[in-house]
C-alpha cells in the first residue's frame, strides 16, 4: 500500500469531499468509512465521509465553476481533458494496482480499467471539436435555421464498486468537453481509488488555474446520494448500480424534471449455435463469466446452447473452469480474485441453493474457499432444465447457467425473456443466423455482438442497455448529447416579418 501511494504521490486519504487543489472540505461531524482489502479482509485506510455541510460546499463550488467553464471554447476545454489523460497515463501502473488492491480484480483488469480512462480522455479531446449541430432550410425567405448544443451545468455522477474509476471517467471526460462540471459520489466500498483519482485531477486543475471542474463527495447514499438525486442544481444524474436503486434514482430525478443516465443490471447471455467455433466460444465465455469474479454488469451469466453441441460445450467449459487460478489478484498468473464483500458471497450461495431447488445441477464449483479468504469462492457452472425464476435474477457473482435450445427462434426467445437488456452475443459461423440475431426480431439488448463475448466494450461505441438496464448511454458515439441541451435557432436577416405556415396576422 505504501509503495502504491508513493508512486501516486499521495500522502493521505483521510478526507472525502473536495472541489479542487486547495479545496478539501472536512467537517468534525463527518463519519469514518473504512476501506477493506477484499483479498485479506484487512482494513486499508479510513476516509472521513462528506456531511450535508461539506456536500453543500462541493456543490456550490461546482455550480460556480460551471459559469466560467462553459464559456471556455470547447477545443480548449478538450486540452484540459487531454492533460487529465496524460496524468492518468503517467500513473497507470500504481492506480491500476490500487484498483486491484481495493476492488479485488486482477492486475490486468485493474490496469485495463485505467487504460479505459485514458482512452475516453483521448476520445473527449477529439469530441471537443465535433459538438455538431444541424443546419436546416427555413420555409420563410431570408431566414436561417440551425441548432446548437449548450452545456447543462453541474452533473452528478454516482458509480459502483466494480468499475471504481473508469465509469467516472466515461462521464467526467465527456461532460468536461461539453462544458459541464461533475460532482462524483463513488461507491463506499472503493473510496480510496476515488480519492486517488481526485488527487490526479486536482494536479491537472492546478496546472490550469482551475477548480471545481472535477469534484468528489464520498458518503452514504442516505446522505450524499439522496441530496444529489433531489438537488435541482444537478440537471443530470448519471447512476450506475442495481435496478432497485436505479428505480429510486429515476423517480426522484424525474419528479424535479431532471435527466438521468441509468446503467443498471445486466443478465447477459451468449447463444452458442450448432455451427459455432467452440474453441473461440469457450475462451470468450470463460473471460466473460469469470473475469472480475463475475462482478461486471456485462458479465456472461447465461449460455443458451444448441442441443447438438450442448454436451461437448459443457465438458469443455468444466475443464476450462478447473484450470482457473484463484488467489491474490496482485500476483501474476491469478485469473480470479475475491468477491468484494462477505454479503456477495452469501448472495451467491443463496442463488446456488435456489438453482438446485429449481432443478439445476452444479457441474463444477459451488464452494467457498476459506483457506484463501472469507470472500473467495469457486466459479460455478450450473446446468438448468430451463430458464427458471433464479435465472431471471442477476446474481453479482461467478455463476454461469447452461440452458439448451433447439432452433434459433427458441434461442432468441430464451435470450430476450429476462427483464434486463444490457449486453448479448452469439457464436455462429452462419451469416443468416448472425443477421437474425442482429435484426429487429433478434437481441433486445443495447449491445449485441457476433463471435465475441458480452464484456470488454470499447469506448468508441455508446454503452448502455434497455428494459431494466435503464436505457442510458455513456462513453462513445453520440452519447455526448446526454450532457448537453439542444437549442433551435432562427435568424431573420430580411426587413420583412413573414410567419411560418403562411399565416397572416394583422396588416
Amino acid at each position: 500500500m505504501k509503495g502504491i501511494l508513493e508512486k501516486l504521490q499521495i500522502k493521505e486519504f483521510n478526507i472525502g469531499a473536495c472541489a479542487g487543489p486547495d479545496d478539501w472540505y472536512e467537517d468534525p461531524a463527518g463519519e469514518e468509512i473504512v476501506s477493506y482489502n477484499p483479498t485479506t479482509g484487512e482494513p486499508i485506510a479510513k476516509v472521513i465521509q462528506a456531511t450535508e455541510k461539506t456536500y453543500e460546499q462541493v456543490l456550490k463550488q461546482s455550480v460556480e465553476s460551471f459559469k466560467n467553464w462553459r464559456m471556455i471554447p470547447a477545443p480548449k476545454r478538450g486540452l484540459i481533458v487531454r492533460d487529465l489523460g496524460e496524468a492518468l497515463r503517467e500513473k497507470k501502473e500504481p492506480l491500476g494496482d490500487l484498483v486491484t488492491l481495493e476492488m479485488g480484480k486482477i492486475k490486468a483488469e485493474g490496469h485495463g480499467e485505467v487504460q479505459e480512462m485514458i482512452d475516453i480522455c483521448d476520445f473527449a479531446l477529439g469530441l471537443s471539436r465535433q459538438l455538431y449541430g444541424l443546419s436546416m432550410h427555413s420555409e420563410r425567405p431570408a431566414h436561417r435555421m440551425y441548432e446548437q448544443w449548450h452545456p447543462l451545468g453541474a452533473v452528478g455522477v454516482i458509480t459502483a464498486f466494480n468499475f471504481p474509476v473508469a465509469v467516472w471517467a466515461w462521464n467526467a471526460a465527456i461532460a468536461a468537453a461539453c462544458g459541464d462540471t461533475t460532482v462524483w459520489k463513488p461507491s463506499s466500498d472503493t473510496p480510496l481509488t476515488a480519492v486517488a483519482v481526485q488527487h490526479i485531477a486536482n494536479r491537472v486543475m492546478a496546472d490550469h488555474g482551475l477548480k471545481g471542474i472535477f469534484s468528489i463527495a464520498i458518503g452514504r447514499g442516505a446522505v450524499v446520494g439522496e441530496h444529489m438525486i433531489n438537488d435541482p442544481r444537478l440537471p443530470l444524474i448519471s447512476f450506475t448500480g442495481s435496478t432497485r436503486m436505479g428505480r429510486r434514482v429515476s423517480e426522484a430525478v424525474a419528479r424535479r424534471f431532471g435527466r438521468t443516465i441509468l446503467e443498471l443490471g445486466g443478465n447477459n447471455a451468449v447463444i452458442v449455435s450448432g455451427d459455432a467455433d467452440l474453441d473461440m466460444a469457450v475462451r470468450t465465455i470463460l473471460f466473460g463469466a469469470v473475469g472480475t469474479a463475475g462482478q461486471r454488469c456485462t458479465s456472461t451469466r447465461r449460455i443458451i446452447m444448441h442441443r447438438s453441441i450442448a454436451s461437448e460445450l459443457s465438458d469443455r467449459l468444466v475443464n476450462a473452469y478447473k484450470q482457473v487460478v484463484i488467489g491474490d489478484p496482485l500476483e501474476e498468473g491469478t485469473l480470479m480474485g475475491p468477491l468484494v464483500t462477505k454479503g456477495a458471497v452469501e448472495d451467491m450461495m443463496a442463488a446456488l441453493e435456489k438453482a438446485q431447488e429449481q432443478g439445476g445441477e452444479i457441474l463444477c464449483g459451488g464452494n467457498r474457499l476459506p483457506d484463501r479468504g472469507e470472500r473467495f469462492v469457486e466459479p460455478t457452472i450450473v446446468k438448468m432444465p430451463g430458464q427458471t425464476e433464479i435465472v431471471h435474477i442477476e446474481t453479482f457473482a461467478p455463476i454461469l447457467y447452461l440452458i439448451e435450445y433447439d432452433d434459433i427462434e427458441e434461442g432468441i426467445r430464451l435470450h430476450n425473456e429476462v427483464p434486463q437488456g444490457l449486453s448479448s452475443a452469439i457464436f455462429t459461423t452462419n451469416l443468416l443466423t448472425a443477421e437474425t440475431f442482429l435484426s429487429h426480431a433478434g437481441s433486445d439488448c443495447g449491445i449485441a455482438n457476433v463471435n465475441i463475448g458480452t464484456s470488454g466494450a470499447e469506448i468508441g461505441g455508446a454503452f448502455g442497455g434497455e428494459k431494466e438496464t435503464g436505457g442510458g448511454r455513456e462513453s462513445g458515439s453520440d452519447a455526448w448529447k446526454g450532457y448537453m441541451r439542444r437549442q433551435t435557432n432562427t435568424i431573420n436577416w430580411s426587413k420583412e416579418l413573414p410567419l411560418a405556415q403562411g399565416i397572416k396576422f394583422g396588416d
